[in-house]
């Protein structure tokens, strides 16, 4: 059934159940929920679900969701007849908040839990120090500022440096002024670092935005041209890009470099 023409759009707000405590800015899940629509807005009563169409805005807290369509299922619990517990998103999906974005084809959004999983093509997370994407899913912890981005996922960071890998984890801390900022990196399987002068491979990796470290393990090979460092483990300061590589108790702690004298060759005057 379709409630509002879509003249001049459709507008809901829905409060959060009675006896819920006010929410905290960095917690959106008991805030009101407004959605508005180009098009229009149905209520399915049966089915106990909102439906919204054309250019879809979904606003909670700090949470802003856009999308094509959108369904909110609400539920009867103990405290509440009305509780709406989970949003589900369509085409041209962005979830928006606190300084980041992510996109993708659709997402299922867990208001009390504040996690989205996207789906899709062209899946993207862009904050102001990089971009994350991934083939496979997003699993977005919106209010919490954690991001776990699955199959051939790859970070790029402004300064052109990037990690590659099976799946990357990524924790996000708030900043003064309310924003959010890369606080951490987790990479796993196949992993490969690329700065402007090297290339890492290891297993698992970690990167620390504060003190610009990455840390590989496992199998670990550092590239510099024909230039070649083998170990366990490596520690790599990408700000002054120097490389420590440690070796494994299975090989005597020992690591192994090859050299060719002259293989850098300095840029013509």
């Amino acid at each position: 059934m379709r409630l509002i023409p879509a003249i001049i759009g459709a507008i809901i707000i829905l409060t959060p159940a009675p006896g819920r405590a006010q929410p905290s800015p960095a917690d959106s899940s008991n805030a009101p929920l407004e959605i508005t629509a180009d098009e229009t807005l149905e209520w399915h009563r049966g089915a106990q679900q909102y439906i919204a169409r054309g250019n879809v805005i979904a606003k909670q807290g700090a949470v802003e969701i856009r999308a094509d369509i959108l369904t909110a299922d609400y539920r009867e619990t103990e405290q509440s007849s009305f509780d709406i517990h989970r949003l589900t998103a369509d085409g041209h999906v962005t979830i928006s908040s606190q300084g980041n974005a992510a996109t993708g084809a659709k997402a299922v959004y867990d208001i009390t839990a504040g996690r989205a999983v996207m789906t899709g093509d062209n899946l993207r997370m862009t904050s102001p120090e990089q971009t994350v994407t991934a083939r496979d899913s997003f699993e977005y912890f919106v209010t919490d500022g954690r991001l776990t981005a699955n199959g051939d996922a790859m970070a790029v960071r402004a300064d052109g440096n990037s990690l590659r890998a099976d799946r990357i984890g990524a924790i996000f801390a708030q900043d003064t002024a309310g924003q959010r900022q890369l606080h951490e990196l987790g990479a796993d399987g196949n992993v490969v670092i690329k700065t402007a002068t090297e290339t890492l491979y290891g297993r698992q990796g970690r990167y620390n935005a504060a003190t610009n470290m990455a840390d590989l393990s496992g199998g670990v090979r550092i590239e510099r041209g024909p230039n070649v460092l083998e170990g366990e483990r490596a520690e790599v300061n990408l700000a002054t890009n120097v490389s420590r590589m440690i070796g494994s108790p299975a090989t005597g702690g020992r690591v192994r470099g090859v050299f060719y004298p002259g293989s850098e060759k300095k840029p013509s005057k």
